[in-house]
């Protein structure tokens, strides 16, 4: 098992308890005691977790906004893999603007403490960083909702106007062959504007997001550059995605522990033939985002 996913497993785990002991820690896990003492140094520094006398409790980083409480323990597994596999393309040094869904913040999550500069407009993100030394961030403005904590509409749209960033990471309420869709007709419009704002364009959506409409339509899924899900999506959709021009990485669900660990399938990139793997950005993401909800809006 990787450190990465390790640490992850950990703080999961103290997070649905509240608190754990570290023989807790090292049944779960099956490492050494001394690993476990390596992990909580590590996820203390990132004000993740808080010993205390006996054992360690969650700190910071738990949203409690009805929007989580519901939606977050759904298909939470493969949200955690999918947000793994996301995280690894993500390079130091970059600019990295999140939404407020609730795959896109177990991203955030694991680019804590790394060197990047974050935009966010969701203060469930914004709390992971707030106290990050080596992390810039940007909160957008703008309305707040109360069952999210995400902030949009006009305000938060026109500082997005103004912004460019390496990498969007968009969560969706539903993916068809049309495009992406989401349940809020103001968040949709703030997510259009994100996509405009970015260089490369990466959606993390569960499997069961597919196949799904929501009340308002997002963006074609040409102004996508990487589609993240995982190992349930079915091969009609794993088509249906790499069809469109966008790469496909599908992530394979955590085994349990002491099972080995997993990684985003290979396998599952887009055929050899089509094109050649992304490394970066790619800056006619940006141009089709900036065109692409006006044109889709006239065929509805």
């Amino acid at each position: 098992m990787s450190t990465q996913l390790r640490r992850t497993r950990l703080i999961d785990f103290i997070r649905i308890r509240g608190f754990a002991t570290l023989d807790e820690l090292v049944g779960e896990l099956g490492v050494s005691e001394s690993t476990i003492r390596r992990d909580l140094d590590a996820l203390e520094e990132q004000g993740l977790a808080r010993r205390t006398h006996g054992g360690v409790l969650a700190a910071g980083g738990l949203p409690r906004l009805s929007e989580f409480d519901e939606r977050q323990p759904a298909h939470w597994a493969a949200k955690r893999a999918i947000a793994a596999a996301a995280a690894e393309v993500i390079a130091d040094g970059e600019t990295v603007l999140l939404d407020g869904g609730t795959t896109t913040y177990e991203v955030a999550r694991l680019l804590v403490g790394r060197s990047l500069q974050v935009v966010t407009n969701s203060l469930p993100v914004a709390n992971l960083f707030a106290s990050q030394a080596r992390t810039d961030l940007v909160l957008l403005g703008g309305y707040v909702s109360p069952r999210t904590g995400v902030c949009l509409g006009p305000y938060a749209n026109e500082l997005l106007g103004r912004l460019h960033v390496t990498t969007t990471v968009l969560s969706a309420a539903g993916i068809t062959a049309d495009g992406l869709f989401n349940a809020h007709l103001l968040l949709a419009e703030t997510e259009q504007a994100m996509l405009r704002a970015a260089g490369r364009v990466i959606v993390v959506a569960d499997s069961s997001k597919f196949g799904r409409k929501s009340l308002t339509f997002v963006s074609g899924l040409d102004a996508v550059d990487l589609v993240v899900s995982d190992d349930g999506l079915e091969t009609s959709w794993r088509e249906t995605v790499t069809a469109a021009g966008a790469e496909l990485r599908v992530a394979a669900l955590a085994a349990p522990a002491g099972a080995g660990p997993t990684a985003a399938d290979p396998s599952a990139a887009t055929p050899a033939g089509r094109r050649k793997p992304k490394t970066g950005p790619r800056e006619s993401s940006r141009e089709r985002a900036r065109t692409q909800p006006a044109r889709r809006s006239h065929r509805r």
